[in-house]
């Protein structure tokens, strides 16, 4: 049938993740979690969990795409998976939300969550969404075993973030199980502990692992405690209330600001704005990558007859406004990421296959890359042929921006170091360029000295 294994799914003895070949995806439901699925659907958990929009949509195949199973269930494909580690503040904490909202909902339907991992959450169409479809159980009387990997899936990352740094939860690409609560107790400030939500669930906790580091002891005591439903409603709603309570400082950054400080005119970027737009509307591409897409002025141009647009920036406090922006104006179809183009995220977890680098999950139809080469070529020292090799592998066609010496933002670059670019100038540029594109289009962007360029990736057919 052509379905290939996802490399990422060995954990879950409850069923195996299949990738077909269009693209959707298969989940085997084994045996063993039979009883616990046919609750789920008895239940009416699945009804209201997927009318509601908080479960991805899924149906049950015909055939098992894996003999011995129980069931094959078919899911909606997600267009773009992207990782924790690579969200705003704002999108892990609706992460965080959904995965608390589900657990009530669940509770109320004697069901409960059996894991809390950040990584049972995509976005789609501009939200949050749970997709797998194997986490519910039957709810006992025990505590929800699946806290201790809330907290550190969502808790701690985005206790750091708001009282440390935005970008923290970068370092979820480290700890894959979570940021350990030790850890994250010693790196929050000491007046994190006057919280109590904090205090208990992070500090407390952290010390309460420390003291039952013997495993077999802890699951003693833990057996002996019995929850009703009704408070493990109580705890959700507590642990969602923690969340809401958690917020981004007021801060400033370089990037975060950028458009507020610019050498633009008000009329050349209105220029640049319609020269974007009119490539947009000729294209007409169904997947865009805007590189260095700060707080989505030009990704939002691109977005169109409900295409996909993944506006990756590498500052954290820019992607958030972005993502907040989208979140206000309920628009679904683009994608912020915060992605470091210079260090973007690796393959990484078992065999290094777990979880897929950010370029090997790209194939877009429209690459934008405006006013980032000088960036990437004289901030961080990469050449432009390699910047070229690399856009080139990213999608079929590049609109891209150069910005020569002569403006002022690269003088600015040049200001506090030497000058050892010489092949940096348009004619090294397309130089650089050419065995990767054929050029379709160049424009000088009004009352500034930047142009714009549209390539055609060599090979590829179609024209502007």
């Amino acid at each position: 049938m052509g379905e290939t294994r996802n490399a990422g799914s060995f954990r879950d003895p409850s069923g195996t993740v299949f990738v077909a070949a269009d693209g959707s995806i298969l989940r085997s439901v084994n045996p063993v979690y039979r009883e616990n699925y046919e609750r789920f659907c008895s239940s009416g958990l699945r009804e209201r969990l997927c009318r509601d929009g908080l479960l991805v949509p899924f149906r049950e195949a015909d055939e098992l795409v894996e003999p011995g199973s129980f069931k094959t269930l078919k899911a909606e494909k997600i267009e773009f998976v992207s990782y924790p580690y690579e969200w705003s503040f704002g999108q892990l904490k609706d992460a965080a939300l959904l995965t608390l909202e589900i657990q009530r909902i669940a509770l109320e339907h004697n069901m409960m969550l059996k894991d809390a991992s950040a990584y049972n959450v995509q976005f789609r169409r501009g939200r949050p969404v749970f997709i797998d479809l194997l986490s519910f159980e039957t709810a006992d009387d025990r505590p929800w075993s699946a806290y201790g990997q809330f907290c550190s899936h969502f808790l701690a990352p985005l206790a750091l973030m708001a009282k440390r740094d935005a970008g923290f939860n970068a370092v979820m690409a480290e700890y894959l199980d979570g940021i350990p609560l030790e850890l994250a107790s010693k790196l929050l400030p000491w007046k994190s502990r006057f919280s109590p939500g904090l205090l208990f669930h992070i500090h407390l906790h952290a010390k309460m692992q420390r003291r039952h580091q013997d495993g077999r002891a802890a699951a003693e005591k833990t057996k002996r405690v019995r929850v009703s439903v009704g408070s493990k409603i109580a705890f959700a709603e507590s642990l969602r209330s923690l969340v809401r309570s958690l917020k981004l400082p007021e801060s400033k950054t370089e990037w975060g600001d950028y458009y507020s400080d610019t050498n633009y005119g008000d009329a050349a970027f209105a220029a640049k704005k319609e020269l974007v737009a009119q490539t947009a509307e000729e294209l007409r591409p169904r997947r865009v990558l805007d590189l260095g897409a700060n707080t989505g002025v030009f990704s939002r141009l691109a977005s169109r007859d409900g295409n996909l647009v993944v506006a990756a920036d590498i500052d954290p406090v820019a992607v958030d406004r972005h993502y907040r922006f989208l979140k206000r104006g309920k628009i679904a179809d683009v994608l912020p990421l915060r992605i470091d183009l210079a260090n973007p995220s690796p393959a990484i977890g078992w065999d290094n296959r777990e979880r897929d680098s950010f370029f090997s999950r790209c194939d877009f139809d429209l690459v934008m890359a405006l006013a980032l080469v000088h960036h990437l070529a004289i901030t961080h020292n990469v050449p432009l042929p390699m910047i070229a090799g690399t856009l080139a592998g990213l999608g079929r066609t590049l609109l891209i921006e150069f910005v020569p010496k002569e403006d002022s933002q690269v003088r600015r670059l040049l200001s506090t170091r030497e000058d050892i670019f010489p092949n940096y100038h348009a004619d090294g540029f397309l130089a650089a360029f050419e065995p990767y594109f054929e050029l379709r289009r160049r424009t000088l962007i009004p009352g500034t000295k930047r142009e714009l360029f549209v390539f055609r990736k060599r090979g590829t057919d179609g024209a502007l």
